[in-house]
């Protein structure tokens, strides 16, 4: 199973970025995390560059990759200042890892869901109207796979692939891009989900209703199919959840 750390995008940036992936991951984690509130000022740049022992154009270019995630604004003489949270990137994949990173299980768990609840019954409806005959066979292909897996960790990449194509099937770029973004806080659900020992057997008949219902060209059918596996899937996590609290996202 993989860990939080194997998503991080800076977790394997090659060894002469290491302290600009390090410098980056831990504002935004400091950020995000609620270390540092909207308003506060990043620490002195003196300080920065005595902490990491970099040079001030390193700093200056982890700075810019921050302001570019929407996390903070520089100014001439102030520094660089925490922005609102409304004004973050959210779908950007590491702040979405910080999200994930910093949130307890539970309250994130419950913020996809409610995201999903919102995005994937319509994402579901407009496919079964718009989708081509490829895009349905890659969906097909997608649920095959998951049909196919031995194991928990072989069902993850087709399972995240049979929601990813549902999105790209709508024909609405915009659209595809929120299923592509939402895959690491999709993965993310899915590990958990996936602690339940008959893991298979629940997701298996759920998918393969979705899909028989783009198949059918059934918009309707295709918005109820997706509730249905997104309300099981949520009775399916909180009872990973209530299990003493036992859970294992790392």
């Amino acid at each position: 199973m993989k860990t939080r750390a194997d998503h991080a995008t800076y977790s394997a940036q090659p060894e002469g970025k290491s302290q600009h992936g390090r410098i980056v991951g831990e504002l935004g984690l400091a950020i995000v995390g609620g270390d540092l509130q909207p308003g506060d000022k990043l620490p002195p740049e003196a300080q920065l560059l005595e902490r990491y022992e970099i040079s001030r154009p390193v700093l200056r270019e982890a700075v810019r990759v921050l302001v570019a995630k929407g996390l903070v604004v520089s100014r001439q003489r102030a520094g660089a200042i925490v922005r609102p949270r409304n004004e973050w990137h959210l779908l950007d994949p590491d702040v979405l890892y910080w999200l994930i990173q910093a949130r307890p299980p539970r309250d994130f768990v419950q913020t996809l869901l409610e995201v999903r609840q919102v995005f994937e019954p319509a994402a579901a409806a407009l496919a079964a109207r718009a989708a081509t005959d490829e895009q349905l066979a890659g969906i097909a292909q997608a649920y095959e796979g998951m049909a196919a897996a031995r194991t928990t960790a072989e069902l993850l990449e087709p399972d995240l692939a049979f929601h990813r194509r549902i999105a790209e099937a709508t024909g609405n770029d915009l659209l595809a891009y929120i299923g592509n973004m939402l895959s690491l806080a999709l993965r993310e659900s899915i590990t958990l989900s996936s602690q339940l020992p008959n893991t298979h057997e629940l997701s298996l008949p759920r998918h393969k209703a979705i899909l028989t219902a783009l198949q059918a060209r059934d918009p309707l059918g295709a918005r109820q199919a997706t509730l249905v596996q997104l309300d099981e899937t949520g009775d399916d996590i909180n009872s990973v959840l209530a299990n003493d609290g036992r859970v294992n996202l790392a």
